[in-house]
């Protein structure tokens, strides 16, 4: 056996250990990256306004600083969708309120399961147009926690909102979706 024959094997034992070592790390890389994926999507969203993605500051509104704009009314409409998978009927009271920036409002989102087994819902929010994201505050809202219905359960879900005062003034409508999701197996 000539020496270049002996050193081949080798050559090809190097060659697939470094191969491996070079996999698991990109593998570590990938889990790395999958964990940092939702962080940094968040940060991209609430720094660019994209998907309507409310930061949770917004939501704390003074209340002492609060002064009512009578002289502009805000169409402030509803939309509630499902996520695909979750059974419940989910719907606003109603479809739109009119409020004045500073002023409080309030409605109901109704929740039905027509299922026999217990289903635990989350609701997530989105606002358009993007540029009002943040002026639009959710004083008391069902989305701040999960959601659960026992068979044949319905249950009336309270949201109060405020349009802030300082609105941009072309900004006449808003926009408040909600997409539920049934998070039954994370709980």
């Amino acid at each position: 056996m000539s020496e270049q024959d002996r050193e081949q094997p080798e050559a090809i034992e190097h060659s697939t250990r470094r191969t491996v070592i070079r996999s698991i790390l990109v593998a570590f890389g990938m889990f790395g990256f999958g964990f940092a994926m939702v962080p940094l999507y968040n940060v991209f969203c609430q720094v660019t306004g994209l998907n309507g993605k409310t930061d949770p500051d917004p939501y704390m509104y003074k209340a002492a600083e609060a002064k009512v704009d009578t002289s502009r009314d805000i169409k402030v409409q509803f939309v509630a969708t499902k996520n695909a998978g979750m059974s419940w009927d989910f719907y606003p009271s109603t479809p739109q309120v009119t409020v004045h920036p500073g002023e409080p409002g309030l409605l109901n989102f109704v929740a039905k399961n027509p299922t026999g087994k217990t289903i635990v819902g989350q609701a997530i929010p989105s606002v358009t147009p993007f540029e009002a994201t943040n002026f639009l505050h959710k004083v008391e809202c069902f989305c701040f926690t999960t959601q659960t219905l026992q068979p044949w359960e319905e249950k009336v879900m309270p949201l109060r909102i405020i349009v802030d005062q300082d609105l941009p003034k072309h900004i006449k409508k808003l926009t408040l979706s909600y997409t539920l999701f049934d998070v039954t197996h994370l709980n």
